[in-house]
């Protein structure tokens, strides 16, 4: 019979939670949402449903290395201690850093944590989180007093107006976008305002989008501010016994704001559209401001996220059923991070390290011999010292900054000329590892134990399900068995995850007494029969509230010194950088749907990248038009950082004079498609989080002789090429690639002749056209199509055909059968459902989402595709769908 572990969804900070029914063959394992699960209640997105489709050893990181060298975990670890130690010996600990992520568990981040601030000696420890989340935080602890999240999910389902800005929920948390979606459905009177510069999935769902020029939305806040102040829609009883400064920042405001007409033209907007927005807030009692990377990643993201937390604490919509400010986190343990002190500047349990009383009470517990004094170093300033030689040892986990951080090319090559890199993650081949001195296995997702707190303080357990591969540990192991190498084994005397978490909780209640925000002394006592069996709870967690807490601040009590909020004046700045004739459009970057971080999980799910399968710049129509670009076309993108190259695609939802890249693709899958070696390092001066959003670029069609698909059991190598583009397709490899120098059939035979023993061949006489199918003992290998233009084939028939060794001549030409080909875009990946069948469900009659799902299935399992339908509900022309 086949067993059911309980565990929680490794993606976005939604925190679903999952059922994994396993017999312990991983070929058997399957997912399903868990109904339970107070996050999801049994919603899954399609990166949650593929879950099963990226778990196993194959391309994992399964051994120690020094170098190239596989060793023993004593070696690489006896080899990383005294490194560390000759370092500090030599330098002092501030020579010494982390980089950690939100794709730990809260255990690993805890025990890292201490490590290196309670016991290196220095705070030089950051995290990946600082790009997403740091703006938000920042802005909590100046506003609140602490770092805390007022709200829940069930208020995004109470409010009667939902504000939506700087993020694309049904693409990037798609579940929590789906119990909107149903809130909307079963309360069609609760109204949506989605601001964002791009018309995205998420606005179709939206009463009314604000579609304003990048940047603006620190002036949109401070003008709702003023007009709320303005036309007395403001809560004044609220504001006098529990705030301070209001009075100054309201001026300010007011003064900065002037009329609606200058504000809306700062934003891009129509007088009317901005004032029914203003009416619609200050109307509603029951609002709630959802807010994410949009607002965090800008030069003055702090300003902003300050300026939505004072629209609220104006009008005492804060900490109350259906009316609250929400920050949404993006990665799974993001919260867990920002708990333990995985920031520079944080210590564990929402302490700050610039403050003396915090310093000495985590020192006492800790018993901690080397308690730094000051913030350490924040991501962008921590590779800066990396490259200046200041960083002579770096510790990375779980994490991919030559990808992820901005000015990309320079973070790789600072770490190309550090003494020593140490990177410890579960996948054999990433951008950063790469570049490591030594490479630590690390357990997945399924192989590892420990707790994550979602978007709304919700802690719940990733439990075990499969054997560790090869001789991959938990993180929590790796750090604790090199304190143990450095002379720290009484402080990191942990035998499990369980340990770790009491300690964790015990520092939560240390000297609080209800001082601070951040609280599990509820949890402290747990045996580890209770941590196995936790269910989720939000914090914090205390004796007389057992259960958990669902929101904060309802009482208007908050965390500062006198227990009162803060308003704090912040000018709205546009964006950091302009455009200029020489680079004149605005990019955006951001996340797919089906896609999660730099790809090195979602990347092996074949299904996952179906329905977006290259890295791409979506422009406007007419700006395509000026660039004489038709859709598809490979394109250089060229800021002040520099360059990639990738395809063109027309999206009618781009504001003209801006383009979108998404963030996923780098080195491993594509060839020159790290969008955040064109991003500069610019930061908020008070969170240190990057301005993602806006970069000046400049695009040009890149001039090329020939394009081709390849196809191949095992990677081969390629031909001299401008472009590729790789990805896994069931038991098969598919390359899209792109040249300007001839390649002939006799060319690739040769190149391919290790791996291939017999061929079928069609080249035209010119040689302007190349078709080739590879065989092994009789067995199609590799299938490879090039012309003038890019191939278009039936890509599902074709791996079928080449797995049952069926093809004719002529459709060893075509890549398609000889009629009924289907090579239309995906919209469904879980039911493998084409745009060509959906256009021709609508012309048969079907006038709603759920009738097309009725017929076609699409949109029936995880849902993430019902915003695509609803596009194409109202899409008039129907693309070319056959090939």
């Amino acid at each position: 019979m086949n067993a059911v572990v309980r565990t929680t969804c490794p993606y976005c900070g939604v925190g679903c939670g999952v059922n994994v029914h396993t017999d312990i063959d991983p070929n058997r394992i399957q997912v399903s949402g868990d109904q339970q699960h107070p996050a999801n209640f049994g919603r899954l997105c399609v990166k949650g449903s593929a879950l099963a489709d990226t778990i196993g050893s194959k391309q994992r990181l399964l051994h120690p290395h020094i170098g190239e060298q596989r060793v023993s975990w004593d070696q690489a670890l006896d080899e990383t201690a005294t490194r560390l130690q000759n370092v500090i010996r030599e330098y002092g600990p501030d020579a010494v850093a982390f980089y950690v992520s939100g794709q730990l568990l809260t255990e690993d981040y805890y025990v890292a944590n201490k490590l290196m601030k309670g016991f290196i000696g220095s705070a030089n420890i950051d995290t990946n989180s600082r790009l997403c989340m740091s703006t938000a935080v920042a802005a909590h602890k100046r506003v609140f007093g602490s770092d805390t999240v007022p709200g829940c999910y069930e208020d995004l389902e109470l409010a009667d107006l939902l504000v939506i800005t700087g993020s694309n929920m049904a693409w990037t948390h798609p579940v929590v976008y789906q119990r909107i979606a149903a809130a909307k459905a079963e309360r069609p009177s609760m109204k949506i305002v989605v601001i964002d510069p791009r018309r995205t999935a998420t606005a179709e769902l939206a009463d009314l989008h604000l579609q304003i020029t990048p940047g603006s939305d620190g002036y949109l806040f401070d003008g709702l501010l003023a007009w709320l102040v303005m036309h007395l829609a403001i809560d004044t009883d609220f504001i006098l016994k529990h705030t301070d400064d209001f009075v100054a920042t309201a001026r300010s405001s007011r003064q900065r704001s002037g009329d609606l007409l200058t504000v809306a033209e700062r934003c891009g907007l129509d007088e009317q559209t901005l004032r029914t927005f203003y009416h619609w807030f200050a109307d509603t009692e029951r609002t709630v401001t959802v807010f994410s990377q949009g607002i965090n990643q800008s030069a003055s993201g702090v300003d902003k996220a300050g300026a939505i937390l004072h629209c609220h604490l104006a009008t005492g919509r804060i900490g109350k059923p259906g009316a609250t400010p929400f920050s949404i986190t993006g990665q799974p343990n993001a919260m867990g991070g920002r708990e333990v002190g995985g920031l520079a500047n944080q210590l564990a349990a929402h302490m700050d390290i610039d403050n003396a009383e915090h310093r000495d009470l985590v020192r006492r517990f800790w018993q901690a011999p080397a308690m730094p004094t000051r913030p350490g170093l924040k991501a962008v300033n921590l590779f800066d010292a990396i490259a200046d030689g200041k960083v002579k040892f770096v510790w990375i986990m779980a994490t991919n900054p030559v990808v992820s951080m901005p000015d990309a090319d320079k973070v790789r090559a600072a770490l190309a000329q550090c003494e020593t890199v140490v990177v410890s993650d579960c996948v054999a081949d990433t951008d950063t590892l790469r570049l490591a001195h030594i490479r630590l296995p690390a357990a997945g997702w399924g192989e590892k134990d420990g707790t994550v707190t979602n978007s709304e303080r919700r802690i719940s357990r990733q439990r075990a399900f499969l054997p560790l591969p090869g001789e991959s540990l938990p993180d929590w192991k790796i750090i604790t068995d090199l304190a143990h190498r450095l002379g720290y084994a009484e402080a990191f005397a942990y035998t499990c995850p369980a340990d770790i978490f009491r300690e964790h909780a015990e520092l939560s209640a240390f000297d609080n007494n209800g001082s601070r925000d951040f609280d599990l002394s509820g949890l402290t006592s747990l045996s580890n029969t209770d941590y196995d069996s936790l269910v989720p709870v939000q914090w914090p967690i205390r004796e007389h509230s057992p259960d958990g807490t669902s929101r904060f601040f309802g009482n208007g009590h908050f965390f500062t010194s006198n227990r009162r909020a803060r308003f704090i004046d912040g000018a709205p700045q546009p964006a950091a950088q302009q455009c200029d004739a020489n680079f004149p459009l605005m990019l955006n970057s951001g996340r797919i749907r089906d896609q999660w971080h730099t790809m090195t999980r979602t990347a092996r799910s074949a299904r996952l990248l179906q329905h977006i399968s290259e890295p791409f710049i979506e422009l406007h129509d007419k700006d395509m038009s000026v660039l004489g670009l038709n859709h598809g076309d490979l394109v250089q993108v060229l800021s002040r950082q520099g360059s990639c190259i990738v395809r063109a695609q027309e999206q009618s939802g781009q504001t003209p004079g801006t383009a979108f890249m998404p963030i996923h693709w780098n080195d491993v899958f594509a060839s020159r498609a790290r969008v955040d070696s064109l991003i500069a390092p610019i930061c908020d001066p008070v969170s240190g989080q990057p301005a993602f959003k806006q970069t000046p670029v400049s695009i040009d069609k890149v001039a090329l002789r020939w394009h081709a698909i390849l196809i191949s059991r095992e990677a081969l190598p390629l031909p001299d090429n401008r472009y590729w583009c790789r990805r896994p397709a069931d038991n098969w490899e598919v390359v899209s690639l792109a040249g300007d120098l001839t390649v002939s059939a006799a060319m690739l035979k040769k190149l391919w002749q290790d791996q291939v023993t017999d061929w079928a061949e069609l080249e035209d006489s010119y040689g302007h056209t190349v078709r080739l199918v590879g065989y092994r003992h009789a067995m199609p290998v590799c299938w490879f199509a090039l012309q003038p233009e890019p191939p278009r084939i039936d890509e599902s028939w074709l791996l079928e055909a080449l797995d049952r060794n069926d093809l004719s001549a002529l459709q060893l030409a075509r890549g398609a059968p000889s009629s009924g080909a289907d090579c239309s875009a995906l919209v469904c990946s879980c039911h493998q459902v084409r745009e060509a069948k959906i256009f021709s469900a609508i012309a048969d009659g079907c006038d709603s989402v759920e009738r097309i799902g009725a017929c076609t299935r699409a949109g029936t399992n995880c849902g993430s595709c019902i915003p695509d339908l609803r596009r194409l509900l109202t899409t008039n022309t129907v693309p070319e769908a056959l090939c």
